[in-house]
């Protein structure tokens, strides 16, 4: 809830609900379980009791030291691997969420994930949309970041120790078109128009809309694309890569 540029973002109303519930609506179309892993701050409060009405266990740990909430939530569910889903993607696609996990199950993989954003950093080839990050890691490898990294940035963002250390196995699944030009998570007020006009096109209980689908409608609609091709970059970057946060 404390987000600097959109605030209260996670709960802001789409297509009727607030964006975190349609966030775990459409993961349970690809996994068992979904925990959502917020804060003990006050402020967080009104997620903790979102979680209640909607039915999904909630993990609140540190505001600040995000890796340490999550190793927090993963040792209290036991959930080995752990898949992570930032709260701020409501297009994140299950299908995209299956290719990853098998990737990371077939591949013997300590890490494993969808080539978009900071981790596609590494990467040469096409990326997917921003905004449709899906990462998958082992409980041991999230419990040697958790006693290895030191950075402000690394505690803050949870995997980046994971990928650019090259201490651990990293498998990504490529895009299968030059997609890292679209901008599809939410960290302004033109990402949440953006996706409440999808939503509001594509959106049906129960039957996820993927990727293509969302590509179609931005073909056939261009403008909506412009909506936020102001902030579509590398914004979010250099708070990743630099050490000192």
């Amino acid at each position: 809830m404390g987000s600097s540029r959109l605030p209260g973002k996670v709960l802001e109303l789409v297509a009727g609900k607030p964006m975190l519930a349609h966030i775990v609506e459409r993961l349970r179309h690809a996994v068992d379980r979904v925990v959502v892993a917020t804060s003990i701050a006050a402020t967080d409060e009104p997620v903790r009791e979102l979680c209640t009405a909607i039915g999904v266990p909630c993990f609140a740990g540190s505001e600040l030291d995000v890796l340490d909430r999550f190793l927090g939530a993963a040792t209290a569910h036991a959930a080995d691997p752990i898949l992570r889903i930032t709260a701020d993607c409501p297009f994140v696609d299950p299908e995209l969420v299956r290719r990853v996990l098998a990737l990371y199950e077939a591949g013997g993989y300590d890490y494993a994930a969808a080539a978009t954003g900071c981790v596609a950093y590494y990467s040469q080839g096409w990326k997917y949309p921003d905004g449709l990050d899906v990462e998958c890691f082992s409980a041991a490898a999230l419990a040697t970041a958790h006693r290895e990294a030191i950075t402000r940035s690394d505690r803050e963002h949870v995997t980046p120790y994971l990928y650019r250390t090259q201490k651990f196995r990293v498998g990504l699944v490529p895009a299968e078109g030059d997609w890292g030009g679209l901008r599809w998570t939410v960290d302004h007020a033109e990402d949440l128009a953006l996706v409440r006009r999808v939503y509001d096109a594509l959106y049906q209980p129960g039957k996820p809309f993927g990727m293509r689908d969302i590509l179609a409608l931005v073909a056939a609609q261009p403008e909506l694309a412009r909506l936020n091709q102001a902030f579509v970059g590398h914004e979010g970057y250099a708070k990743v890569w630099n050490p000192d946060g």
